[in-house]
């Protein structure tokens, strides 16, 4: 028996949370990946599963099988890659998840150059500004944007974004413009939520080198980046937003900058992956390759 190949199985099936998704993933049969668990089962005389017509989930002996497979995994990946030292020897399946904004305005444009440098890693993306399952749906990292929630999850920052608070003209020809915070207990804001959690994300001042937080009447709430941006066009009310995302705007008027006395903190970009004791190189690549884009733009 393949003994990593059948460490990758098990590990896919573990981070899949089925035979089938492993099976898919791996371009196998699914009796062959039933087969593969049921040989190491038996070679190590222990059960690694507990399986049922719904999932499959560790047993204790597989929860400790399973985190010493990926520090092994990882390690047999660096150690193939870094013969010749390389980057071209770098090869296989890299899932991310990107923000939608951050993705579409700066980081896809750029892939090419990733490409470039690393021609034998295929990349699969997905664009998201809601928290994901990254074990269940078997994404190898995400790329997030501002405070993180408490997680399991490693990340590692690799830049900040600036942000302005703006306006479209419709909007504060009916409203006014703000001069003081004072003012904005008038006005409405287009407020952003994340995920499932409707509560709006606060609005966030530097005031005497001291963070102060607000929270504004809602024009209207969403949780996507780009409706986010359209709102504000449409004259809901004021936003806080990446200046990566309305720099357009505010070069063609369609938005203005207010309460530029009161500037807002930058927002931090993160990437997060699974706690392992080594940080399979694909992965790594990707995260260097990042962070040397963040400092092209000066974003670090």
């Amino acid at each position: 028996m393949d003994i990593v190949h059948s460490m990758q199985v098990f590990v896919s099936v573990m981070e899949t949370g089925s035979f089938t998704k492993a099976a898919q993933a791996l371009h196998l049969h699914r009796p062959a990946v039933s087969k593969t668990i049921q040989l190491l089962e038996l070679q190590l005389g222990g059960r690694l599963l507990n399986r049922t017509t719904r999932q499959v989930s560790f047993t204790p002996e597989g929860e400790v099988f399973y985190k010493r497979c990926k520090a092994i995994l990882a390690e047999v990946d660096e150690t193939m890659a870094s013969l010749g030292n390389r980057p071209a020897r770098l090869t296989g399946k890299l899932r991310v998840d990107l923000p939608v904004a951050l993705g579409k305005l700066l980081i896809i444009p750029s892939l090419m150059e990733f490409q470039s440098q690393y021609p034998g890693i295929e990349l699969t993306l997905g664009a998201s500004d809601k928290p994901i399952d990254m074990i269940a749906e078997g994404v190898d990292c995400v790329v997030r944007l501002g405070a993180l929630e408490d997680s399991s999850m490693v990340a590692t920052g690799v830049g900040f974004l600036p942000m302005v608070t703006c306006a479209a003209p419709a909007y504060l020809e009916r409203f006014g413009e703000p001069r003081t915070l004072a003012d904005l207990d008038t006005h409405r804001a287009v407020n952003y939520f994340s995920g499932t959690n409707p509560r709006p994300i606060e609005w966030i001042f530097v005031v005497d080198g001291q963070v102060k937080t607000m929270r504004l009447d809602s024009g209207i709430n969403v949780n996507d980046s780009e409706a986010f941006v359209t709102s504000a066009l449409a004259g809901f009310g004021l936003i806080q937003g990446l200046e990566l995302t309305v720099r357009e705007h505010l070069k063609d008027g369609s938005l203005v900058r207010v309460l530029d006395g009161y500037p807002v903190p930058s927002k931090r970009i993160s990437i997060l992956y699974p706690h392992r004791d080594l940080l399979p190189p694909k992965v790594e690549a990707f995260v260097q390759w990042l962070k040397a884009l963040m400092a092209t733009h000066n974003l670090t």
